[in-house]
């Protein structure tokens, strides 16, 4: 006499957070069908062919050899269940409901894995996920593919299983040939002779967007460069990542999570530095932002703890560029959809470059433009008021002399790394003092700001005078009392000077998008 009923379980992705399915597996002697329900969508719908072929391939009496009704159903049911990671607990059911398995208790695990037709294990997404998830639920061990075994063994509180086909996990569950448990994986520390494509020190001359980018990157904020073609705006932008501070652990397993669930972490990943996204401007506003029919994380999220850069800012569809206000502002993104609503982490740091005009050469002193003003009107207006006054540091970047390219002077990538580390320390370090669940200053509230940034008399009069000129924007005068609190950091300042608050000013005002043009 078979058990006529098992329960496995296993795990959905629901944005980048993983929630409990139980897969129950009933067995009925009737005409034979093989039915799943529970809001199976098509790659679900056709595991019970994956799941038939793998079983009879692997030496087990599969669904068809005789007449039965198996009905499994995935719940709760109102969830919607995607994607083919329920393929191993699918089967490992069916063999428990059929007796082909025994002395195995099936409460304490969880099992994810898409099968082949031969019964081997191919790996699936979100495998960190799920295991904290498992670690969270206290679940003893979790069973995966191989393939998942590394990034998964991140997580230290849960055991995790390898296997690499439905044979040895069945081995393992009845004891037979027992497959060791993956030991932690470690959380490699970054090396620092690590080849980036561009190294800060191999930068020329541009020294006022050096310092720029050096401000930028100390708290993290958004920065707009505007100049002619070939001044080095890339450039600049790609050796930020040179002098960004290492990833604290729970920075490397936020990004882990995310990267996990949209499918890109692979066996051998490499969390050495931070993410540096820069997708093309024909980019669709799904593919930045995220979402789609069974929503993965967009490039706002690949992008989280890292930086998101736009080159040739204008050239962006206008969809995708509004779509970026609210995510630049809260740090997430929130993805509306009939049945469930979902959130993506997105604190990235916003770096983008765009010419002043369409051939590129628009106030500029050496070449003259060929656009009229109407096409130059037209082409910076393509980049709205509320996403400017997002960006905290609006600078220019010149074309080079000669004399700049050929110079030999260099700036020690490592010791402005250093530098900006040490700020970030001393940010980390008053947020955590405050109680708050924030590392940098451009990640401060208004309330934030109002509690926690001192001015001496001097700047507090400066910015009163500015305010009441109306030169500044309510969000402006916040963002610059930011960048300002970033420039004392790096002074190592406990109170904000006039000559904070002006440099912070002069990246505000210089913003190279005439507003003014008749």
């Amino acid at each position: 006499m078979i058990s006529k009923l098992a329960r496995i379980f296993s795990a959905e992705l629901e944005g980048i957070d993983a929630k409990l399915i139980e897969i129950e597996i009933d067995i009925n002697v009737a005409l034979h069908s093989f039915t799943i329900v529970g809001l199976a969508d098509k790659a679900l719908s056709e595991a019970k062919e994956r799941v038939n072929s793998a079983l009879k391939n692997s030496g087990f009496k599969p669904p068809t050899k005789e007449n039965r009704k198996i009905t499994v159903n995935l719940a709760p049911a109102n969830i919607q269940k995607t994607g083919s990671q329920y393929d191993l607990g699918i089967a490992v059911g069916y063999l428990l409901a059929t007796g082909q398995i025994k002395n195995f208790d099936s409460k304490n695990k969880l099992f994810i894995g898409e099968l082949a037709l031969d019964g081997s294990l191919r790996p699936v997404y979100g495998a960190l996920n799920i295991s904290c998830l498992g670690e969270k639920l206290k679940f003893d061990e979790i069973i995966l593919p191989k393939a998942n075994s590394k990034e998964a063994s991140l997580v230290s509180g849960i055991k995790i299983i390898p296997a690499q086909n439905l044979e040895e996990v069945l081995n393992h569950l009845e004891g037979r040939i027992v497959i060791p448990h993956s030991p932690k994986t470690s959380i490699k520390k970054p090396n620092n002779a690590e080849n980036f494509e561009f190294d800060f020190e191999d930068i020329k001359g541009q020294e006022s967007a050096k310092r720029a980018l050096i401000v930028a990157a100390s708290g993290n904020h958004n920065l707009l460069m505007v100049g002619p073609p070939g001044s080095g705006k890339t450039m600049l932008a790609k050796a930020l990542n040179s002098i960004l501070p290492e990833l604290e652990s729970e920075e490397i397993i936020e990004i882990s999570k995310i990267w996990s669930a949209a499918g890109f972490l692979k066996e051998q990943f490499n969390l050495n530095s931070r993410p540096f996204r820069q997708p093309h401007h024909s980019a669709s506003a799904t593919a930045v932002i995220g979402g789609g029919a069974n929503p993965r994380p967009g490039e706002i999220s690949l992008a989280h703890r890292g930086v998101l850069f736009f080159d040739e800012l204008p050239e962006f569809h206008r969809d995708v560029l509004e779509a970026l206000r609210q995510p630049l502002e809260s740090g997430k993104i929130s993805i509306s959809r009939v049945k469930n609503n979902l959130t993506f982490p997105a604190r990235f740091q916003f770096i983008t470059a765009m010419n002043p005009c369409p051939c590129g050469f628009y106030n500029d002193p050496e070449k003259k433009c060929r656009c009229t003003a109407y096409e130059v009107f037209r082409y910076q207006k393509k980049i709205s008021g509320p996403l400017i006054d997002r960006i905290d540091l609006q600078i220019s970047v010149p074309r080079l002399k000669i004399e700049q390219l050929k110079s030999t002077q260099k700036t020690k990538s490592q010791e402005i790394k250093n530098l900006i580390t040490e700020a970030r320390e001393i940010q980390k370090n008053r947020f955590k003092k405050a109680n708050l669940n924030i590392l940098t200053n451009a990640e401060m509230t208004s309330k934030h700001c109002e509690q926690m940034i001192q001015l001496n008399k001097e700047a507090d009069d400066f910015i009163k005078q500015v305010f009441d000129k109306s030169l500044l924007s309510a969000r402006g005068y916040f963002r610059i009392l930011k960048v300002s609190q970033t420039i004392a950091d790096l002074e190592k300042s406990q109170i904000i000077k006039l000559s904070h608050i002006t440099e912070a000013f002069q990246y505000r005002l210089k913003n190279n998008i005439d507003s003014n043009l008749e």
